[in-house]
């Protein structure tokens, strides 16, 4: 398996799942039990977006048609570097 998206949070996560599954690219929420201790864990980069390895490119592609995630450097797509307060995003490097 390997992260398409970090997701901002759970619920952006199973939005891009959801659209992965309808385009045919199975998908798989990595850390949605973490959500339940937020008090007692670091609040980001626990939940992200998973693929098997042979889907990452075309799940990449899905996701850059949609302005999830940036082409060049996996980046969200308009900003260099996003921040925690913005909304889900980095994954898919070149």
């Amino acid at each position: 398996m390997r992260t398409v998206y970090e997701a901002a949070n759970l619920m952006d996560a199973h939005l891009v799942r959801q659209t992965l599954e309808i385009e045919g690219i199975p998908a798989f929420v990595r850390g949605e039990a973490l959500t339940g201790g937020i008090g007692e864990l670091g609040v980001f980069g626990l939940v992200a977006v998973m693929v098997p390895e042979p889907a990452w490119p075309r799940a990449c592609a899905c996701l850059q048609a949609l302005g999830l995630v940036a082409a060049d450097a996996g980046t969200q797509a308009g900003a260099a570097d996003p921040g925690p307060e913005q909304a889900g995003g980095a994954a898919c490097p070149g």
